[in-house]
């Protein structure tokens, strides 16, 4: 009998935990054959599997990182996976605003067309510096994006109807921007929060100024996903969170289905400048819809990363 009621708990147990990790595919099956697609950080995580996704439709998939051996041989797996050949690497480190410089200017000598831009690269709770001198989350989450966004703008215009899709976080709502310490870099958790907020308005900011001129702009909540980020963090608590990432969170593939949703569905076109988590759009927190914030955190990173 104990026997019996234990398999039956640990039965009920993981059917909870199935349910809880449930996530919507997307099921749009346009191809992107003729496309150009740019993702931040697409050597692993999430960003690789989108690169999969979108690689597998017919894309032109260039994937900007910063290790270049890592990125080589994300290259080689998604071609393998793709059956795709038309997958390449391009040097950046976002956490260095000459090096989003030099990227931008070779990718517009280089590329005649840049269909979807995908943000995907990112930094956890941290509180390392850029080489800027910004910290580093919402150095590289926001404002490194936030250059190679503007940056590349010419070229997303001129391959119009394009679409711009930022990677953020639910998490935002634990926190709020403060204009008078942007750079805020005190505990890891806020600071992080800070940034993924900064990308939704972000967002918002770039789908209110690019109306009628054919770029389209979305932020993607993509779950809680098992990725690398722990690798910034030490051994003991890379433990701890592989457990809880297994039982919690879901696959790089899973959490990959919103950005691949956004990138490709029709359906989105009406929600320009919306979240967007588990395939369809998510409410914000009031606070996260405020066009003013949204239009004076737009000023202040033109001016932090001297885009005048």
């Amino acid at each position: 009998m104990y026997l019996l009621c234990t398999i039956l708990a640990a039965l009920f147990s993981f059917l909870v935990l199935k349910w809880m990790k449930r996530r919507n595919y997307c099921m749009d099956v346009k191809r992107l054959d003729g496309k150009t697609v740019l993702i931040t950080g697409g050597n692993s995580g999430i960003g690789k599997e989108t690169a999969v996704a979108l690689a597998l439709r017919g894309a032109r998939v260039i994937l900007a990182c910063r290790d270049e051996d890592r990125a080589r041989k994300a290259v080689r797996e998604i071609k393998a996976r793709s059956h795709n050949l038309n997958v390449l690497h391009m040097e950046v480190d976002l956490a260095n605003m000459k090096s989003i410089r030099e990227f931008s200017k070779t990718f517009l000598q280089k590329e005649k067309r840049l269909d979807i831009l995908i943000n995907n690269a990112g930094v956890p709770s941290v509180l390392n510096w850029t080489d800027d001198n910004f910290s580093m989350c919402f150095g590289v989450n926001h404002l490194g994006h936030f250059l190679l966004t503007n940056l590349l703008l010419p070229r997303l215009k001129e391959s119009s109807p394009s679409r711009v899709i930022t990677l953020t976080c639910s998490n935002y709502k634990y926190q709020r921007l403060d204009f008078q310490d942007l750079n805020y870099n005190l505990f890891p958790f806020f600071t992080y929060c800070r940034s993924k907020l900064a990308n939704i308005y972000f967002t918002q900011e770039l789908a209110r100024m690019m109306e009628g001129k054919g770029v389209m702009a979305y932020a993607v909540h993509p779950g809680y996903v098992q990725s690398n980020w722990t690798c910034h963090y030490s051994f003991l608590f890379q433990l701890l969170m592989k457990v809880i990432m297994f039982m919690f969170y879901v696959s790089c593939e899973a959490g990959a289905q919103t950005v691949v949703h956004c990138a490709v569905a029709d359906e989105v076109i009406t929600n320009n400048g919306g979240y967007f988590c588990d395939c369809k759009p998510a409410k914000l927190q009031a606070f996260a819809n405020d066009a003013g914030v949204a239009k004076k955190l737009w000023e202040a990173s033109e001016r932090l990363v001297k885009l005048a």
